[in-house]
């Protein structure tokens, strides 16, 4: 696919540094650009860009005045916003909802309107980023947890143990598990309700409909999750070829809850999406899970994992769609498992009357798939709750794309040919590709890694059909593949991808993608055919956000036409200027919205130079010129189409999740996650400052000076706050739509 050279299109701005605006306490810190002078708004974009740390002017020749403007670089602790924007904070970690609390890492946002200006707010809770959760978990919540003695315990296992199997009688097994059960309190689902008042401020009623669905909701309270479609099942079935909880088709709670979408009829569906981290991914030919010591309770100074391992949570149970009714108290989730068993890192729902409802979503690995689900009965009124038993009967796509543009929709049943996936097509470390399937010694159960086509072909020739593959009846078997969704879909051909991070659907019914990192990992990487960079270079890190089209418009089509629609990385190569694009939300004019995700390791590492023992250095090593992690606006329609505006400029060591506009697009609820993830708390306003070999969109370079802060305390942001995951709503000043 050829790919158009986007030119940055620079608004009217105010001088270039930093203005206060107070509001309701909050002290927003604005920088925008000088650029382009006298140049307005399009495509009812009312807003004047930020000030990002890349040069982004790339329609003419920048000027040396135009290069001093970047000689230096604050980096800021707060989110920035464009001049005449604010934001409050709706509610941050450790705060009061129901008989529980805000919970860590905040992620995907839902806000379904009930009547104007008020509503239910749900927000997902991923994960607990393991440094900067200990270390300010007492300041924050008020309590101690025995952190210090069960790291010294377990240290000498190098840091993991098998808690399951502890006695009951064990002190230590006691103190994990007290551990375990805070970390999985502070994942799942939140549901609160707000109103707007006269100032045009959301505000919380703290009304009794509020809940949380946590990790492990229903292991002492009895609101176990529910679920529908064919791995049921499984998890009912006796006689499991491996690990049983008893607990039938009862599910205890939900976690690793990333991105999500809302559906037409007001329901929100939740994402889980690095649940390996909790409890093991891979499973047996029937479907059931591995015993819970494969993934022990691992913890050092910087991480927590298998929070399941301590409960005995069975591994075959996490890693679905969760559907909760924001408006029914009573509904504690439900996981549809016709929508597969992956890393689920986005959704959206396609609903057109008379026609079959349709559900996108990605496995959010490097490597992972795109999947559409379609639903065997057709939609009536896409408004009606009743829709959401349409997730009980269909059948699971998976998407292969062609370098021509053109793709199909692979079902995934028993009846789909073993066709594996080639060690070659793909992007591997060394340039040796990986492909991970299911392990063909089908009684030991789990994965193998491959690495040469030879092997690929070894397997197709010991298998037929996914049918081959796994154990059980007719409805056993579609259930077992369900729940092995990404290891099937490796055996079955299906196109490796770059990390599908999320998924939208306008109002035409194009599907966008944000696919993140183009580069490969220790388990896979993306097919090398698709995923190319603006000189057809690959691995591209940068990222890209996909156009995809059903053939006739069809939600049930089983072919489409994709292209790439912006591309990432820096202007001088032709690229938009941002880096590894996330979460989407697109406004009611079409706009795109779009949030960054740069790991936090990257941001603002320096890079002094672009050669390193005299080679050009990596793409992963040049990611630190993007500065923090940002929010873009990128026109769909209209004469500057595939453009990207910064909007915003998330504090330190974080990343924005689940932008979600109110209907009347005067408010944009935003989601500030792990801010000081990597160095914890800012200590006394701690601060250094870092060279970096930028780059002018026509290619010249210049040395950046920029000011780092170390650690964050936002969003308390007074000397040595701790750092919180918090959830805003960000409005113009004048309580205006945003255009």
């Amino acid at each position: 696919m050829s790919i158009k050279r986007r030119h940055f299109l620079m608004f009217l701005g105010a001088s270039a540094g930093t203005l206060a605006l107070g509001s309701c306490g909050q002290t927003v810190r604005t920088t925008t650009s000088t650029l382009n002078k006298g140049v307005t708004a399009t495509n009812s974009l009312n807003f004047h860009p930020v000030k990002v740390p890349i040069p982004l002017d790339i329609d003419s020749q920048v000027s040396t005045k135009g290069i001093e403007a970047y000689r230096t670089y604050d980096v800021i602790d707060d989110i920035v916003l464009p001049d005449g924007f604010t934001y409050d904070i709706i509610g941050a970690w450790g705060d009061k909802i129901s008989e529980s609390r805000f919970g860590y890492n905040n992620d995907y946002l839902s806000f379904v309107e009930t009547a104007p200006d008020e509503g239910f707010l749900t927000i997902n809770f991923e994960y607990v980023s393991g440094k900067t959760w200990m270390q300010t978990y007492s300041q924050v919540i008020g309590k101690t947890l025995p952190f210090e003695e069960v790291k010294a315990s377990v240290a000498k296992d190098r840091g993991s143990i098998n808690a399951f199997a502890l006695e009951k009688s064990n002190p230590l097994k006691a103190k994990i598990e007290e551990i375990s059960k805070e970390c999985l309190i502070d994942q799942g689902m939140g549901i609160i309700f707000l109103r707007r008042n006269a100032n045009g401020r959301w505000v919380r009623t703290n009304s009794q409909a509020e809940r949380r669905i946590t990790g492990i909701s229903g292991l002492e309270d009895g609101r176990y999750l529910k679920a529908t479609g064919p791995a049921v099942a499984i998890f009912k079935k006796k006689n499991k070829q491996g690990y049983e909880d008893g607990l039938g088709d009862r599910i205890i709670g939900t976690f690793a809850n990333c991105a999500g979408g809302t559906t037409p009829w007001g329901t929100v569906m939740s994402a889980e999406e690095n649940f390996q981290s909790q409890v093991s991914e891979p499973v047996f030919a029937d479907g059931s899970a591995l015993d819970p010591s494969h993934n022990p309770f691992f913890i050092n100074k910087r991480a927590i994992a298998g929070q399941g391992n301590a409960f005995g949570l069975a591994g075959n149970k996490y890693g679905w769609m969760v559907e909760v009714d924001p408006t029914n108290s009573d509904d504690y989730g439900t996981k549809h498992t016709w929508l597969g068993r992956f890393r689920h890192e986005a959704v959206a729902v396609r609903a057109v009357a008379s026609k079959p409802l349709a559900v996108y979503s990605g496995c959010d690995r490097r490597g992972g798939h795109l999947y559409k689900f379609v639903s065997s009965s057709t939609v009536s009124n896409p408004a009606d709750k009743a829709n959401s038993r349409l997730f009980a009967r269909g059948m699971l796509y998976a998407a292969k794309f062609n370098p021509d543009g053109t793709g199909r929709w692979i079902p995934l049943n028993p009846d789909t040919p073993i066709d594996p996936v080639r060690p070659s097509q793909v992007e591997g470390k060394g340039g040796r590709g990986i492909v991970t399937l299911p392990n063909p010694n089908r009684a030991a159960g789990g994965i193998i890694k491959i690495d040469s086509d030879a092997d690929a072909l070894s397997f197709q020739q010991q298998y037929k059909t996914l049918g081959d593959l796994y154990r059980g009846n007719d409805l056993e078997k579609q259930g077992a593949i369900l729940i092995d969704a990404h290891y099937a879909a490796n055996a079955a051909g299906i196109t490796c991808t770059a990390r599908p991070e999320d998924t939208d659907v306008a109002s035409d019914g194009t599907l966008y993608i944000a696919f993140t990192s183009g580069s490969p990992g220790s388990d896979g990487g993306p097919d090398k055919a698709i995923f190319k960079g603006p000189q057809g270079e690959s691995p591209y890190e940068y990222g890209w956000i996909a156009s995809l089209r059903e053939d006739g418009g069809d939600p049930s089509s089983t072919t489409f036409r994709w292209e790439m629609f912006a591309l990432g990385g820096e202007p001088a190569d032709g690229c938009l200027g941002f880096s590894n694009p996330d979460n989407l939300e697109i406004d009611r004019h079409g706009n795109v919205w779009m949030v960054t995700d740069m790991s936090t390791s990257n941001h603002n590492q320096a890079v002094p130079s672009r050669m390193r023992d005299g080679q050009p250095v990596n793409q992963y090593q040049l990611l630190g010129l993007f500065g923090n992690n940002t929010t873009w606006c990128i026109p769909t329609s209209g004469a500057h189409a595939g453009e990207a505006y910064p909007f915003a400029i998330a504090p330190m060591e974080t990343e924005t999740c689940g932008p979600f506009f109110t209907r009347d697009g005067r408010t944009l609820f935003v989601a500030i996650q792990h801010p000081g993830e990597k160095n914890g708390i800012c200590q006394n306003g701690a601060a250094e400052t870092r060279k970096f070999a930028m780059k002018t969109g026509d290619g010249k370079e210049f040395i950046q000076e920029r000011r780092v802060p170390i650690g964050s305390n936002w969003p308390g942001k007074g000397t040595n706050d701790p750092p919180k995951p918090a959830v805003v709503a960000i409005r113009r000043q004048d309580n205006q739509a945003f255009g």
